[in-house]
């Protein structure tokens, strides 16, 4: 099943010629979110070919322009092309009332609903879940209010194998009971288990995504053991007073941070336009961490 994030946007502040603001796009089971909404999110979007339509579920970290000023805009040409479907967005309480000031003034009366989901709080809190999937919002340290997600599927029923439904003629309710991980009492006398009768599914994949934060270790065991984490990492050693001043990482604290949760892979964003080139990012967080990748525009990442 797909699991994968597309880098919209991974420039932090403002938008530079190499970098836009932050955005990305998680395909999850072909279901789309779309994290962050910098300006230029619609244009990308536009440009890698993504039907917005498709999109159900915004979720907004805080409320710094570089993470949410292309929103109204892509909710105004959602509107221009005819949605009907409802939108559900997912941020600071305060976003319902900034959108809606900007839909009011610019007179713009949507045929289709907004669906408001205030996200707050200082645990792990569940924002959203269907049959196959998870997702959650956690809170960072930022200079203003800010949360991360984490993206997590559900465990998969373990697959009972072919030979055992067709060696025991198993009934549609023994099949269940086996998918529930219980056993099946044979006729016999015969115990099936999921030991001895299924295949286990593979483990559940888990993106977790830090948009702004200071170095701050409380957020570990929120995203403990996750597959791929997106960690900010605005500046360099050499700004280490700044980043800290700004409530912001360096690249080498994201590598602390990916190595003492435990993950995957780190990915890179958010970098300050001062800098030209990536490779000190890497090489600053590989000194950290050993699996480390820096976001580009286009980038897709799978799981």
């Amino acid at each position: 099943m797909t699991f994968d994030i597309l880098i919209l946007g991974c420039g932090a502040a403002t938008p530079t010629a190499k970098h836009l603001p932050t955005s990305q796009l998680v395909n999850l089971h072909d279901k789309l979110f779309l994290i962050d909404c910098g300006e230029g999110t619609q244009m990308q979007l536009r440009r890698h070919k993504i039907k917005m339509q498709r999109i159900q579920h915004i979720f907004i970290s805080h409320l710094h322009g570089d993470h949410y000023l292309g929103l109204v805009g892509l909710i105004s040409s959602m509107h221009l092309l005819g949605r009907k479907n409802s939108l559900h967005l997912y941020g600071p309480p305060e976003l319902e009332e900034l959108v809606k000031l900007n839909l009011k003034v610019s007179q713009t009366y949507l045929e289709f609903p907004i669906i408001y989901h205030p996200v707050s709080g200082n645990e792990l809190k569940l924002e959203f879940e269907d049959k196959t999937l998870e997702v959650y919002s956690f809170p960072l340290k930022h200079r203003i209010p800010c949360h991360g997600f984490l993206f997590k599927e559900k465990t998969k029923p373990p697959k009972i194998r072919k030979e055992i439904i067709q060696e025991y003629n198993l009934m549609p309710s023994q099949i269940l009971l086996l998918k529930n991980r219980k056993e099946v009492v044979l006729e016999n006398g015969e115990v099936l288990t999921v030991e001895n009768s299924c295949i286990e599914s593979s483990s559940p994949r888990k993106y977790a995504y830090c948009s702004d934060t200071m170095y701050w270790e409380t957020l570990v065991p929120f995203i403990k053991d996750a597959d791929i984490l997106y960690h900010e990492s605005t500046f360099l050693d050499s700004e280490s007073d700044r980043a800290k001043a700004t409530f912001h990482s360096t690249a080498r604290q994201a590598g602390k941070i990916a190595k003492m949760a435990n993950v995957g892979t780190l990915v890179l964003g958010h970098y300050s336009s001062r800098y030209n080139s990536e490779e000190d990012f890497i090489r600053q967080a590989l000194e950290e961490f050993p699996n480390v990748v820096a976001s580009n525009e286009g980038m897709v990442i799978q799981l």
